[in-house]
């Protein structure tokens, strides 16, 4: 028999990336804070379904050429 699946809550996640992004790239992270850090890096910070959708993320960031720094899960 087949247990019932709940949806999981999404985990918080930290991602720090070289440079600033501009207006138009920072709707491309709609439910995310971005935080332009004065030392030159950004710190996007918002939640993650599941491993896929972290994929995917990381994914459009590779995609835009942005390098990440960090990645870190702040509620794990």
């Amino acid at each position: 028999m087949l247990k019932p699946s709940f949806p999981k809550q999404a985990e918080w996640y930290e991602i720090r990336i070289k440079g600033h992004l501009d207006q138009r790239r920072i709707d491309m992270f709609e439910n995310w804070k971005v935080t332009h850090q004065p030392n030159g890096q950004t710190t996007l910070s918002g939640p993650v379904q599941d491993q896929a959708a972290l994929y995917g993320i990381l994914n459009r960031l590779r995609d835009l050429g942005i390098f990440i720094i960090s990645l870190n899960c702040t509620s794990c």
